[in-house]
């Protein structure tokens, strides 16, 4: 019964911090330009997950490229930059955590 239990918790954890992560792209405006599957304005986030998988540093990478915006990684137009205005350094993380698992 514990494991069940240990199961049914990690489940819901999950399942809770996936909502957490998609109501902070949301109400950062990140769904304005990007989607989880498909390309809008910038690059869908299963393609920037597979862009960065395996690095190490990806989280850093992302998280700076979100503050300070730039272009070029996935085509020409640019990404402005995003300060801890827009979204705080704990949701940015929360943020990047979600689409690194995209």
């Amino acid at each position: 019964m514990n494991k069940l239990l240990a199961v049914l918790l990690m489940s819901f954890t999950a399942m809770t911090a996936h909502a957490d992560a998609d109501a902070i792209l949301n109400k950062s405006g990140c769904m304005a330009c990007h989607a989880k599957d498909k390309k809008l304005v910038g690059p869908a986030f299963k393609d920037i997950a597979a862009k960065y998988k395996g690095q190490a540093d990806a989280s850093v990478k992302l998280a700076e490229k979100v503050r300070k915006g730039g272009a070029g990684v996935f085509g020409p137009i640019p990404m402005s930059p995003n300060g801890p205005d827009k979204i705080n350094d704990a949701d940015l993380k929360t943020a990047i955590e979600a689409i690194l698992k995209s």
